[in-house]
């Protein structure tokens, strides 16, 4: 995923303290609706990131299949049959951090 956050942006995520995902809602148009501790929604979009890694993520079905991981990330299990802990490449994730700061802030979820 390429997506250039600017330094500042950054910066002042890291400044005002890092934020948790408490829940994690998939849309039918490939985005996620994010809550975080702090009481804030935010939406992340990955309709133009299905590529790569992420292009398992284009069955729909697959998508809806996302979850938090115990590190506090965004998470799908490729195969859900196989232990992630034990087959690291079982998994794509993204970071928390990373999933705040290319949201947009959204008044409430959808």
């Amino acid at each position: 995923m390429n997506r250039p956050v600017a330094v500042e942006t950054v910066k002042n995520y890291f400044v005002c303290g890092e934020r948790k995902i408490t829940d994690v809602k998939p849309n039918d148009d490939y985005t996620l609706t994010l809550t975080f501790d702090n009481g804030e929604y935010r939406l992340y979009d990955m309709s133009g990131d299905l590529y790569g890694v992420f292009s398992k993520l284009k069955n729909i079905k697959k998508f809806k299949e996302v979850f938090i991981d115990e590190s506090g990330n965004i998470a799908w299990d490729i195969d859900k049959a196989v232990n992630s802990k034990l087959i690291w490449n079982n998994r794509i994730d993204i970071c928390k951090d990373s999933a705040y700061m290319a949201s947009t802030p959204i008044e409430s979820p959808q």
